[in-house]
């Protein structure tokens, strides 16, 4: 497994929309795999594909405490959607901003393809609704920025733009939040 690196706001590689994966093979499998991985060094509950710079519909994710009940979508698709809810969202491609977003539902139903290749079905509520979402966003090219207002995302863009200036390649302290990174 490797580490891979993650995309930052306002990459314009962020903003590509993702492919459907035509077969899930070893290429697919190393790929989550990887994924997992890198989402639990940063440390992160989901992450899609094109937040690596692979522009496939994959995402990954994990919701529980212990770290220890990774999920992998395969091409995924909600067929449900229930509710609405309001959330604080963080995200690993917009690292120390966190924001509430009322644009989530409350309940969805997924459908996609594991890491072997076999076709399932979800339900989904509470905070792993709001990571698959967030992430099947990734996967269009949309990021929870774009929730929010314009002169929002203008402050947030300087503000990364101006501490990667500042930090170089030194890793800075970043403003924490009670909210999970997605």
């Amino acid at each position: 497994m490797a580490k891979l690196t993650i995309l930052e706001f306002p990459d314009p590689r962020l903003r590509t929309r993702a492919a459907p994966v035509v077969a899930v093979d070893d290429s697919i499998r190393t790929l989550i795999d990887d994924m997992l991985e890198t989402m639990y060094a940063a440390p992160g509950i989901g992450l899609a594909a094109t937040q690596v710079n692979v522009h496939k519909r994959v995402l990954v994710a994990d919701v529980s405490q212990e770290q220890d009940r990774p999920l992998a979508f395969v091409n995924p698709e909600i067929i449900e959607r229930d509710g609405k809810t309001e959330a604080e969202e963080g995200c690993l491609s917009v690292p120390g901003i966190f924001d509430k977003l009322t644009t989530r539902s409350a309940r969805i139903r997924v459908r996609a393809l594991d890491r072997n290749g076999k076709p399932f079905e979800l339900d989904a509520d509470g905070l792993l609704a709001v990571c698959i979402q967030h992430e099947m966003d990734h996967l269009e090219g949309k990021l929870f920025v774009d929730y929010l207002s314009e002169l929002k995302r203008t402050r947030i863009r300087k503000k990364l733009e101006k501490e990667r200036r500042e930090r170089g390649s030194h890793p800075a302290a970043r403003e924490r939040s009670n909210a999970p990174v997605i």
